[in-house]
């Protein structure tokens, strides 16, 4: 089941076409992903690196995820928000993307993997809480935070680029991975 038939519908209403073609909003509202993406990551790279015993090894990990948690929550919140208006502004163009496709992946990977340490291994984190090396499952987690992360970030960049839109010849597997239809590409 495909939504190409929804974005195309959502790319038509009003506060799509004003948003995308606004001079002002569309800029402010990409700022406002990237910099709340700035504060998430950046407090989640923190969390990450203490997991792995990288820095901060004298901190209580609880400590270190009691201060940041919060920033990384209301970081993701604003960041969750503002990259669902950018799809919005764009739902074809982005949900025809490789890039985009990619990072809803790995976005959903990194939602798990956060969710598996929080719901494991985290839950007993009274009896690691002060060695400088956390359990393999929290390190594993935190490895595969970081590894996520800086992929999302990757992707999420590669989509202002038109390299694999499908309005251009594509090879196959690109038309086959971008969704690309005979009515949008070539």
């Amino acid at each position: 089941m495909s939504l190409l038939p929804f974005c195309r519908w959502l790319a038509e209403t009003p506060g799509s076409i004003a948003l995308r073609e606004s001079l002002y909003m569309y800029p402010l509202v990409e700022s406002v992903h990237v910099l709340t993406l700035c504060v998430f990551v950046g407090m989640t790279i923190m969390l990450d690196l203490r997991l792995l015993g990288v820095t901060l090894r004298r901190v209580r990990v609880s400590e270190v995820a009691g201060r940041l948690v919060p920033w990384m929550g209301a970081g993701f919140v604003v960041m969750f928000i503002s990259g669902v208006l950018l799809f919005y502004a764009i739902p074809v163009r982005s949900y025809q993307s490789v890039w985009f496709r990619g990072k809803a992946i790995m976005l959903i990977l990194a939602g798990v993997n956060a969710w598996t340490f929080h719901s494991g291994v985290y839950k007993k984190v009274a009896e690691w809480d002060l060695s400088e090396i956390a359990p393999r499952a929290a390190r594993r987690a935190g490895l595969a935070s970081l590894i996520l992360w800086a992929a999302i970030v990757v992707f999420g960049r590669m989509m202002a680029y038109n390299w694999f839109d499908c309005d251009k010849p594509q090879p196959s597997v690109i038309v086959w991975l971008a969704g690309c239809t005979g009515h949008d590409s070539h």
